[in-house]
């Protein structure tokens, strides 16, 4: 696959003719930062670059596809569609790298083009290899009789009762297309007598998009689109008529929820809001290119659209849907199936998860190690006599939870039992909503937070009466509690029993469940740290710190793994900390608005970003505090934020320390240091915004994801007789 170089796209990342400018002129000049929208757009490139990534098997390939395309969509849902509201309403307001909402949207629709031209590329490449896999999507063309008798008992049987046919002329209004509407347009012409009309069918939400046809007789499988089945029976659903043209069009809408702060009922606004969700304005109009241009204006027009709302698309619509190929029945071109690890520290208290922590505190790595650890300790907590409360936040997790199953039934027993439910969770409302209800109908004390501020951290807490006193077990957690997610995502779980972070989680669920609005001191706390209150400032400190100790002489350094870096005041610190000479390592898999590599500006900071079998969700930061990194004496954190002004101002987040020295050593020593190390999944950030994908060693290629799927956590090992990295694991070779 062709190479998009979208820094040649951002004017104002452009590539200048000789040397990049100095420190000193950008330090006070917007241009120190990246565009956060081209930045997303180039995470997105470097999902769909594995789609050619020969090393994954066929099927892997085409899910990243499938993946990459179902994030665009999201991004013009959201990002996109709230840029262009703020360009019609004239807003003039810049962005922190000095950009309008008009010169955003501009270069939006450059890179997102190209983007889009490269997905339908990469989808005519996989269909090739799959044809050669013995995997067949088909036109209809291609049907012989057999195909025709079978589709027709299908179409009858599966798909006719689905389908609702629309005439549409002066006697019959526009229909109203939904978000993520699929439809087809037909230019409709009488067989004899009568006025031509158009048509329209909307493919149907809950059917399967391709349909099995009978194997080759070499066995070999294969598919139709149903957009290909449906106009081969247009006599059958508008009957004395027949098609002189076809126009497939996909919508995609404005789904950004804005909330009425003074709104009475918190939920019923809320429900309303998602009606409209699917009635949002029309940000974008996909249709494929052997579109007839009339049925094209005639869109635009009853739509109510702009003509840069219509994009022509050559190749298929929907591309998100390929991942229905991607199937039980061909496991061979798929990864090898992974079971997670349960930890061993649990197995040898007998599955008493309240056991293994009190004996000291224990990190669990996921995927790698199972997540069910963590439903099994709120199953434990719900079932045990001598548990009296828990106390839950949930931002994302499943329609069938089984952690939300857990509180039912501890409320059911009478338990005290307080579960925080972000109802403002995007796009997982209308699940959170549903769970809710259930809770409350079970007794559990609902919370819904603040109305203008998500609560994003994740933190379990349950008070269980011990020898005549009261303990408490908390659960801090870098991802949501998602047993469906926590199989993809890299994440930490930490388990502790001591008193203090105990005691600092029950005040940041009394600050969030007993205040209208969010104190900006916040409660006093011990251990961890929280945002909206100090957690920004926290930061900016720690990481003045190093800044102190490389202008002293003393050894320093940063290491950090994100999803996404935005803030502009830790970038600043973080460049003054190059600039003092604080050597900086960054993880970002995401946006990064940070330029590496200026010299003057941030010539000691480098960025990479992982990409591959698993999504890197992970939030991690070290500081080396006076003794270099990688090293006993480092500060390590894990955290729920990213370092975005949303998590620091306008979220409830939390970031903990790592005091046990296990736990740290796990943290730092191997997750960090693998994560630094890999070279088979990585990219680095160039001063210029461009990415360049890693070179493998020749002499030891090293995979993170690999790694960590073959050799066992530290902390949850249980023993401690046998904590050395494996032999081809050194740090000296980073």
């Amino acid at each position: 696959m062709t190479d998009i170089n979208m820094a040649d796209t951002d004017m104002t990342d452009a590539k200048m003719a000789g040397p990049p400018p100095s420190g000193e002129t950008l330090r006070d000049r917007p241009e120190r930062f990246f565009n956060r929208e081209i930045s997303w757009l180039k995470f997105n490139q470097r999902v769909l670059e594995e789609a050619a990534n020969l090393a994954h098997p066929l099927l892997e390939r085409l899910r990243f596809l499938s993946i990459s395309a179902n994030n665009l969509d999201e991004f013009y849902m959201v990002r996109y569609a709230g840029l262009r509201e703020q360009k019609r309403a004239g807003v003039e307001r810049k962005s922190q790298d000095g950009l309008t909402p008009a010169m955003q949207v501009q270069k939006i629709e450059i890179v997102a083009g190209q983007l889009m031209e490269e997905q339908q590329a990469c989808y005519k490449i996989l269909l090739t290899e799959l044809s050669h896999a013995g995997i067949h999507i088909i036109t209809p063309e291609q049907l012989d009789k057999t195909d025709h008798a079978l589709l027709a008992d299908i179409f009858e049987s599966e798909i006719l009762p689905l389908l609702t046919p629309l005439a549409f002329d002066p006697a019959y209004p526009f229909p109203f297309i939904p978000n993520c509407g699929f439809v087809l347009a037909f230019s409709l012409k009488p067989k004899q007598d009568g006025e031509a009309m158009t048509g329209l069918v909307p493919m149907p939400a809950h059917a399967a998009r391709f349909i099995q046809l009978k194997p080759t007789s070499k066995g070999e499988v294969r598919y139709i689109a149903l957009e290909q089945v449906i106009p081969l029976f247009i006599s059958t659903l508008f009957p004395g008529y027949k098609a002189s043209g076809v126009c497939e069009f996909r919508i995609i809408r404005d789904s950004d929820i804005e909330i009425d702060e003074e709104a009475e009922d918190l939920i019923q606004e809320f429900e309303i809001l998602l009606r409209q969700r699917r009635r949002g304005r029309i940000v974008r109009i996909k249709v494929n290119a052997a579109a007839p241009k009339r049925l094209r204006t005639l869109l635009l027009r009853e739509m109510e659209a702009e003509p840069n709302d219509l994009v022509v698309t050559d190749g298929i619509l929907g591309l998100e849907q390929l991942s229905e190929l991607v199937t039980e029945k061909h496991r061979a071109l798929q990864f090898p199936p992974y079971e997670p690890r349960y930890p061993e520290r649990v197995h040898e208290h007998g599955g008493d998860c309240f056991a293994a922590i009190r004996e000291k505190d224990f990190i669990v790595h996921h995927p790698y190690e199972s997540f069910d650890v963590v439903v099994e300790f709120i199953r434990q907590a719900a079932q045990d006599p001598d548990v009296l409360a828990i106390k839950q936040t949930l931002y994302r997790t499943s329609s069938d939870s089984p952690i939300v199953a857990a509180l039912i039934e501890a409320a059911e027993a009478g338990k005290s039992v307080t579960a925080l439910v972000e109802i403002k969770a995007r796009f997982d409302e209308e699940t959170n909503l549903r769970l809710a209800r259930d809770l409350e109908r079970a007794g559990v004390q609902v919370v819904y937070g603040f109305i203008d501020y998500k609560t994003h951290a994740k933190i379990s807490l349950v008070v269980r009466r011990e020898e005549e006193s009261l303990r408490t077990y908390a659960h801090f957690g870098t991802g949501n509690y998602h047993p469906i997610t926590a199989r993809i995502y890299t994440d930490l779980s930490l388990f502790t029993a001591k008193p203090a972070f105990g005691r600092d989680a029950g005040r940041l669920f009394n600050f969030v469940t007993g205040y209208k609005h969010p104190h900006m001191n916040g409660p006093s706390l011990e251990k961890i740290v929280m945002s909206p209150t100090n957690l920004s400032n926290t930061l900016i400190k720690l990481i003045e710190t190093e800044s102190e100790a490389a202008r002293a002489g003393k050894p320093s350094g940063i290491y950090a793994k994100l999803n996404s870096l935005v803030d502009g005041n830790i970038i600043d610190a973080l460049y003054q900390a190059s600039q003092a000479g604080v050597p900086i390592n960054l993880i970002v898999r995401g946006i990064c608005c940070l330029r590496p590599g200026i010299p003057g500006l941030s010539e000691t900071i480098e960025v990479k970003s992982i990409v591959g079998r698993f999504l890197e969700h992970s939030r991690i930061v070290a500081f080396a505090n006076g003794a270099g990194l990688p090293s006993p004496k480092a500060k390590v954190f894990i955290s729920s934020a990213d370092w975005m002004p949303r998590n620091m101002k306008r979220r409830v987040e939390v970031m903990v320390p790592l005091e046990n020295d296990t736990v740290r050593r796990q943290v730092l020593y191997q997750i960090l240091m693998a994560n630094l190390k890999d070279d088979m999944q990585s990219w680095i950030l160039q001063p210029d915004g461009d990415y360049i994908r890693v070179k493998p060693s020749e002499r030891a290629p090293f995979n993170a994801h690999q790694y960590f799927m073959n050799y066992a956590s530290f902390s949850g090992r249980g023993s401690e007789k046998d904590m050395n990295l494996p032999p081809e694991f050194a740090i000296e070779d980073l």
